[in-house]
């Protein structure tokens, strides 16, 4: 009787919902954010490993802040799409440059209003990219406009696929399942944030962004600009919302060991206690 082939183990989003790993203060930080188009294959490292022509890699190189190529299946189109973002407090700016490869006149970036919406789907990179994104942004296409809706490499964080980024408010989400689509949609759209699938604001540090997403939970704020940050002093992070100041206090501690990514060792997670004044 042959043995038992071993079982495999599960994948990274599985690892992470099934330990309990809070989704609150684990978005990227990064205030300002370039996405390119690009059609054909990625990378593993998107930039490293992807084969951009020479005037779209001039572009990404010189950019201070995070690259993306984003992608929409079944577009063809002899123009390239680049966004630029950048997430502030005072809402931030999105503009948006059609490239023509070769030219040396590439227009100008014309103003943009959001949302964009990127929803990863960078396989190469991690196999829940892969098995959650595409379904996802399959399940928004009737919801959001085609030339807002954008499928994009990786964000930052495989285990709490699918994950998708809101831009220029910087506001990122995870776990989000088709089944979500229409209401995260309807939320998108009048920026307001589907605060159960929150992982934070991209441009705030982990610990801020538990914070932020505490204090919305307590007052049942889901407005984008409802809250601004004010100050951190320690563990003191204070906030001027809607309805007055509020303050709260992060703890960090370990929580959960879990893989970052499929195939990787269990490594602790951080986790942020917060206790809102």
């Amino acid at each position: 009787m042959s043995a038992k082939a071993p079982a495999s183990p599960p994948s990274c989003s599985d690892s992470s919902a099934a330990n309990g790993e809070a989704l609150a203060g684990t978005a990227s930080h990064d205030g300002a954010w370039l996405a390119v188009e690009w059609s054909g294959s990625w990378g593993r490292d998107v930039l490293a490993d992807t084969e951009l022509p020479d005037d779209l890699a001039a572009l990404t190189a010189g950019f201070d802040g995070r690259v993306l190529l984003v992608r929409r299946p079944g577009r063809r189109s002899a123009e390239t799409a680049v966004f630029h973002a950048r997430a502030t407090e005072e809402g931030g700016g999105l503009s948006r440059r059609v490239h023509r490869s070769g030219q040396v006149d590439n227009g100008i970036d014309e103003p943009l209003e959001g949302p964009l919406v990127l929803v990863c789907a960078h396989g190469r990179r991690d196999a829940c990219c892969a098995r959650f994104g595409p379904p996802l942004f399959d399940a928004l296409s009737p919801h959001v406009e085609a030339d807002r809706l954008w499928q994009s490499s990786h964000q930052g964080g495989h285990r709490f696929a699918a994950n998708v980024l809101v831009l220029p408010a910087g506001v990122q989400l995870g776990r989000v399942a088709p089944a979500d689509a229409p209401r995260v949609a309807a939320l998108l759209a009048e920026n307001r944030i589907p605060l159960d699938l929150y992982r934070g604001r991209t441009l705030y540090t982990p610990p801020v962004q538990a914070a932020e997403i505490a204090i919305r939970r307590k007052l049942g704020l889901d407005a984008v600009a409802d809250l601004r940050l004010l100050a951190v002093d320690g563990d003191l992070v204070r906030f001027a919302t809607c309805q007055g100041e509020i303050g709260a206090r992060v703890t960090s501690r370990p929580g959960p060991e879990v893989a970052a990514s499929c195939g990787a060792q269990p490594e602790p997670t951080v986790c942020h206690t917060v206790t809102v004044a």
